[in-house]
């Protein structure tokens, strides 16, 4: 009996009315988010301190590694003032930040989390969380607007050019996969990897290719980090922010970077096989979500900032023909799945 079932019985309440709720919300939702964040933040300034030869988080927690040092942040924004420019249009700069961070929240109620651990299935889950991923960039532009302020216009600018770019990339490998499925259910896509004992990585590796790479465009993780750009821009479309605005502002890229390396985990690594059992399938899929977004954080550490020509030309005159060889692969990889 899966958690959900347990707990309906329990509680008395069907499972389609606590499914939608507990998945936002738990797992894989904001619950299991939160240390995913505090630790990958954690790992990456550790990590990049390493290879850099910096000290990194020490101070708070030293015999700990520092450790601590993000979850005092943490405090230390809570309860700072919230700031609003007189310049500002103070409703949307204020809306904005908890819009975005509601629509990646959302995503989590069609993306399982494990076998049974979903908010709701569906014949076109795949668009739908694609969809609500979309939407974002038009929140964060808004952000870089209501900021009245030329570095925030400039960082939303980037984000209108980056996001175009990102998204095209992604939905022509995600539309690939779901070629090679012949379905946009994830469970559905799951289980026909589980069935035929191949990830779809395996199967189809330049897909893979494009989803990740796009993946680090739409979180902006270096190589891509052009709408933050901090040497330049400051913190792009979030240099006005401050406090528990800030704060969710900051945490809408993680959560972006952990709502999309769950789908890939799920579209090309095969989700929750070899196991079908809610708690080791979840933890499974849990830990193989940590691991990609380990090694997108990483990438930190070793390589520079692109230019916007640079990161224009590549997806558009280089990972966009790359599609095309996607769904020729899908096309001949589809009998693996039937």
């Amino acid at each position: 009996m899966s958690p959900v079932s347990w707990l309906s019985s329990h509680l008395g309440l069907p499972d389609w009315l606590l499914r939608p709720i507990l998945a936002p919300l738990v797992y894989p939702g904001l619950l299991a988010f939160m240390p995913v964040a505090l630790f990958i933040i954690w790992a990456e300034r550790k990590v990049t301190a390493r290879v850099q030869m910096r000290v990194g988080p020490l101070y708070v927690s030293r015999r700990l590694g520092g450790v601590l040092q993000l979850l005092a942040d943490g405090v230390r924004i809570a309860f700072q003032e919230v700031i609003v420019p007189e310049t500002a249009e103070k409703y949307s700069f204020m809306l904005a930040p908890i819009a975005a961070f509601s629509l990646v929240a959302a995503t989590f109620t069609v993306v399982p989390g494990g076998p049974g651990v979903y908010g709701f299935d569906s014949n076109i889950s795949l668009l739908i969380a694609y969809a609500l991923i979309s939407l974002s960039p038009i929140v964060t532009v808004v952000m870089g607007w209501a900021s009245n302020n030329k570095f925030s216009q400039i960082g939303a600018g980037r984000e209108i050019i980056v996001s175009i770019a990102g998204e095209v990339t992604l939905l022509a490998s995600l539309l690939a996969a779901a070629m090679m499925y012949g379905s946009m259910s994830f469970n559905a896509i799951v289980e026909a990897q589980n069935d035929a004992g191949i990830p779809g990585i395996v199967a189809n590796p330049v897909a893979a290719l494009l989803f990740f790479i796009a993946v680090l465009l739409i979180t902006d993780r270096v190589p891509f980090d052009l709408v933050l750009g901090e040497q330049e821009i400051v913190q792009g479309p979030y240099t006005e922010y401050t406090g528990i605005l800030f704060a969710l502002t900051m945490a809408l890229d993680y959560a972006k970077l952990y709502v999309l390396m769950l789908m890939f985990t799920n579209v090309f690594l095969g989700g929750w096989m070899p196991f079908n059992t809610p708690l080791i399938g979840s933890l499974c899929v849990f830990t193989k979500t940590l691991v990609l977004m380990l090694i997108s954080v990483f990438l930190r550490s070793v390589y520079g900032r692109m230019r916007l020509d640079q990161v224009a030309y590549l997806f558009w005159a280089r990972l966009l023909p790359l599609a095309l060889a996607a769904f020729s692969l899908s096309a001949v990889m589809h009998f693996l799945y039937r």
